[in-house]
């Protein structure tokens, strides 16, 4: 079977002639049949790189010795076997870096152009059990991320699961695990920075705590205002 690039692949208009009722078919209707198609060729299995005791993502301080990282491993096999495309690189959109200790993401732009033939179709990622003391910015120029997994890390500061509101795709996030879970503003600060979100922590998010975030947003926002102004 041959496998064509996303951007090869083209639509003839006149498949679709106004001449013949039968196949006059909606141009959404259209749209959707390309993006579950594009979704079985370019989703695939995941590139898996969980559990190789990776410390970081590429080999830029090889020459201390002791760091193992992304670029050297092959992925694991699956059930689902990955494809590959004619430069070696995987046809799909899901990277799996879990249960590893990678500290920081620096060069995860580069690990993903590394493995993946199509680097900005990125739409699932999972970087948990790692050691991860930040939500790095590099996460937030992701922009087809749907699913972000970053449970069981060293995340600290809650505010900043605000830098992923600019992730326009992103429905689904873990965070818990990590010393931010413990903050009693927990859920209702992350489910009101990412108001899109329709599961977090493995739990759907339901149409009371959208509510309840909105009320507790505007509520933080008042009292802000009031300690600014008492100064």
């Amino acid at each position: 079977m041959c496998w064509l690039p996303w951007n090869q692949i083209v639509v003839c208009k006149g498949c679709f002639s106004k001449e013949e009722p039968h196949r006059n078919v909606n141009s959404n209707i259209i749209t959707r049949l390309l993006k579950v198609f594009m979704d079985k060729i370019m989703c695939g299995a995941p590139v898996d790189l969980s559990f190789r005791s990776l410390t970081r993502l590429t080999g830029s301080d090889l020459h201390h010795g002791f760091s193992k990282y992304a670029w050297t491993e092959n992925p694991h096999s699956s059930v689902r076997p990955l494809k590959k495309n004619s430069e070696s690189k995987y046809l799909s959109c899901s990277l799996r870096l879990s249960n590893n200790s990678i500290i920081d993401l620096c060069d995860l732009h580069q690990t993903v152009s590394h493995f993946l033939a199509e680097p900005s179709s990125l739409a699932w990622l999972d970087l948990s059990f790692n050691k991860l003391s930040h939500i790095d910015k590099v996460l937030c120029e992701l922009h087809g991320l749907r699913v972000l997994y970053l449970h069981g890390n060293n995340i600290s500061t809650l505010s900043e699961v605000d830098r992923l509101g600019v992730l326009p795709h992103l429905h689904s996030v873990t965070l818990h695990g990590n010393p931010i879970e413990t903050n009693k503003t927990y859920r209702n600060r992350v489910i009101s920075a990412l108001p899109q979100l329709k599961t977090m922590d493995f739990s759907a998010v339901t149409q009371q705590e959208r509510v309840l975030a909105k009320l507790w947003h505007q509520s933080n926002s008042r009292c802000r205002r009031s300690k600014k102004s008492l100064h």
